[in-house]
């Protein structure tokens, strides 16, 4: 099996700390984990713009808000009808734990004291809520020591001879966890470089394998 530590040595050098996620509260990652499904970050930037200029981006205000009204505001994220749904569920679920008189940050702060299995099981019986979304949150909002995998991920792994191509996410997330330190820091740069490394030389047309930054790293074979 490869150096997974070497290949992080590797993309840290390059790109350097990416800072991820970008967002300025706890909320504001649980509600760009549900946008950011099937688009860019430039759109969800958009459509959370939209809620910070309207002063919505908070629990008990988009818990309140009519879905239909949701929906409109996040609009540029793209599949706006469905992402309010399944954003008013999380929320629903959020809100129906909470004691009605604790702040957001309370709320939010005993939702992730939870264990991380428990947690993840409770939020993938969330409708719309699969594993790479429920595990952003895991890790990005709640730094829970948590691996994601996305496309990016995926291509890079498959390009690199590390998975095949009918290996499942729970496969390619437990290549991570049985191979690095249970690091919630860790898999926050490493998934974020893996993203990097995803859009700017290793894209799905055209890569660009020869100034890729891991190109000495020979293919393995699972």
């Amino acid at each position: 099996m490869a150096d997974l530590q070497k290949i992080y040595k590797i993309l840290h050098d390059h790109f350097g700390p990416q800072h991820w996620w970008p967002a300025d509260s706890v909320f504001e990652v649980i509600v760009g984990a549900v946008l950011t499904q099937n688009t860019n970050w430039q759109n969800v930037s958009r459509a959370l713009d939209n809620l910070k200029e309207d002063n919505l981006l908070s629990l008990p205000l988009l818990h309140a808000l009519p879905r239909e009204v949701l929906a409109e505001k996040i609009k540029p994220s793209g599949y706006y009808n469905l992402k309010a749904r399944r954003l008013k569920n999380l929320l629903d679920l959020l809100i129906c734990e909470a004691d009605p008189n604790y702040s957001e940050d309370k709320i939010l702060a005993d939702f992730f004291n939870e264990d991380t299995i428990s947690l993840r099981q409770k939020l993938l019986t969330v409708k719309g809520i699969g594993p790479e979304t429920a595990d952003s949150i895991l890790l990005y909002a709640g730094e829970k020591p948590i691996f994601v995998i996305d496309t990016y991920t995926w291509r890079v792994l498959l390009r690199h001879g590390l998975v095949g191509e009918e290996t499942d996410y729970t496969e390619m997330q437990e290549l991570f966890m049985t191979n690095l330190p249970h690091d919630s820091r860790l898999f926050n740069e490493y998934h974020a470089l893996l993203v990097r490394l995803g859009k700017e030389f290793c894209k799905k047309n055209n890569p660009l394998c020869d100034a890729c930054p891991l190109h000495k790293i020979e293919p393995l074979y699972v």
